[in-house]
C-alpha cells in the first residue's frame, strides 16, 4: 500500500483514519477538504481545485482522504487502495453532531481560517452539515459500489468496512502479516456486494 483512498460520510473518521495511517507507514497525507476550502467557506475554482490535487497526487506515496467527485477521476485511478468507510447512519450522524457542537464550542480552526458556526450548522438547510450527512450518505450507498466495482476489477484493492470496530481490526491487520487482507478482485467485487 503506497497510495491509498480514503472514503466515508462526513463523521466516519475518514482524516483519523488516514493520519493513523499515514503515520504508521510513514507516507505524507493529503486532505483534500484543505485543498477545496478557500477563506470565508469559498469553494477553490474547479480547476484550481483540480490543480491542486493533481499535484498532490503526483507524488510516488501517500493517504488521502475526501470524497470530492470532482476530483476522483484524478485520484482513484492512481489509488492501489481504496478503503470505504461505510457505517451507518446512526454512528456518523452521533459523531458528526458531537463533532460539530465541539467545534463550536471550541472555536477550533478547520481549513483557511474557516470555522464552524452554531446557527449555521443547525439552522440553515443550504449549508448544514446535518444535512449533507444525510444526502451524501445515501448517495454514497447508492453509487460508490458500483463505481468501486470498476476499480476492483482493474486491480485496485477495495476494503469496504461498515462499523468501527472492523475499521479497527483490519488497522491492526495492516500492521500483522498474518491477518488476511483483501488481496484479488473477486474477493473485492464480493465485498462490494
Amino acid at each position: 500500500m503506497q497510495r491509498i483512498v480514503i472514503l466515508g460520510t462526513s463523521g466516519s473518521g475518514k482524516t483519523t483514519l488516514a493520519r493513523e495511517l499515514a503515520r504508521r507507514l510513514s507516507l505524507p497525507h493529503i486532505e483534500l477538504d484543505a485543498l477545496h476550502w478557500e477563506p470565508n467557506w469559498t469553494q477553490a475554482p474547479r480547476p484550481i481545485f483540480r490543480g491542486r490535487v493533481a499535484q498532490a497526487v503526483a507524488q510516488d506515496r501517500w493517504v488521502l482522504d475526501g470524497n470530492y467527485r470532482s476530483a476522483s477521476d484524478i485520484v482513484w485511478p492512481r489509488a492501489d487502495t481504496i478503503v470505504w468507510l461505510d457505517y451507518s447512519m446512526s454512528v456518523v450522524f452521533t459523531r458528526v453532531f458531537i463533532r460539530t457542537m465541539q467545534r463550536c464550542w471550541t472555536g477550533q480552526e478547520l481549513w483557511s481560517g474557516n470555522r464552524e458556526r452554531f446557527w449555521t450548522q443547525f439552522f440553515t438547510v443550504n449549508d448544514s452539515i446535518f444535512a449533507w450527512v444525510i444526502t451524501s450518505w445515501r448517495r454514497h450507498r447508492r453509487d460508490y459500489p458500483k463505481a468501486l466495482r470498476v476499480y476492483a476489477v482493474r486491480g485496485t484493492r477495495i476494503i469496504r468496512l461498515r462499523t468501527p470496530s472492523q475499521t479497527q481490526r483490519w488497522l491492526a491487520g495492516v500492521f500483522d502479516q498474518s491477518m488476511p487482507q483483501v488481496s484479488n478482485a473477486q474477493e473485492t467485487v464480493a465485498l462490494m456486494s
